[in-house]
């Protein structure tokens, strides 16, 4: 066929991770698609902005994975869709982890040999490879894993976690071994990995999107309102105990405020305006 296109496919790999599957975290390098002048502009204020579209591309051979629901934007090769239910008894759990976190209730798995792309997003991935190992995300953070990892939901097991935490009384619980894709709510230069040896971690905020499985997670006092008043104004701290990786986004407020406020608010509380 021939065409007066010349097609090149402008996108760069900026991360990547190998296992059974391969991995990776594309960029597209330009997006040039504007049909009005107005799209033309935020398109290159986004660009000078350094925001980037990025998508996720795994290369199965003779391999699966899992993704979330409706990730799945295309996918090239001898691959096969498999929604499992586990009977009646893992249909209830899904039925369960879908009522009580929000959660999409299957998790569909490709498997066979080919390639398979993600809905492209403006946001944050990272790659994660888990060794015989468990990890807790906030509920919205997962997007694909190879299929030896296993998901579910897990509940916060103090009670003051369940009746002050800000954390969610449900998140999700990976465990196993294999490769994770996460989106991220920053980007991940932005992502302080806080380790702990037989330690204490006092956060005042909800700002903590990933833990290890054996870190324990409670909310409590920190005796005086004038410390740990982001929560709720009582006093309030999320406190982490144990060993392990407790991953914080401090600067993910940042952005939800900006986002709330809209750029002309901001703009207007920076602005210069001259004396008379």
């Amino acid at each position: 066929m021939i065409t007066s296109q010349n097609i090149k496919n402008r996108l760069t790999m900026i991360a990547e991770m190998k296992n059974e599957s391969i991995f990776q975290v594309l960029e597209y390098d330009d997006l040039q698609g504007a049909r009005d002048l107005n799209t033309a502009m935020q398109l290159n204020l986004m660009k000078s902005s350094s925001i980037r579209l990025k998508q996720g591309r795994i290369i199965l051979d003779d391999s699966a994975i899992k993704i979330e629901a409706g990730a799945l934007s295309y996918m090239k090769g001898n691959i096969e869709i498999v929604a499992k239910s586990g009977g009646l008894i893992g249909m209830g759990k899904k039925l369960f982890s879908n009522k009580v976190t929000g959660e999409s209730m299957f998790k569909p798995i490709l498997r066979g040999t080919g390639e398979v792309f993600l809905e492209p997003s403006f946001g944050h991935f990272t790659l994660i490879e888990l060794e015989d190992e468990e990890i807790i995300i906030d509920d919205g953070l997962f997007f694909a894993c190879e299929e030896s990892i296993e998901i579910e939901p897990v509940m916060q097991k103090s009670i003051s976690s369940l009746i002050f935490g800000k954390e969610g009384i449900f998140q999700s619980r990976l465990s196993g071994s294999g490769i994770v894709l996460l989106e991220v709510p920053v980007p991940e230069k932005e992502i302080l990995r806080c380790k702990l040896y037989r330690d204490v971690l006092k956060v005042d905020g909800s700002f903590a999107v990933l833990r290890s499985g054996n870190i324990e997670f409670t909310v409590e006092k920190s005796g005086t309102t004038l410390v740990g008043s982001a929560i709720n104004g009582e006093g309030l701290l999320n406190v982490y105990r144990g060993t392990g990786e407790v991953w914080l986004v401090p600067t993910k407020s940042i952005y939800e405020d900006l986002n709330e406020r809209g750029l002309s608010e901001f703009n207007r509380d920076i602005s210069y305006e001259p004396e008379e």
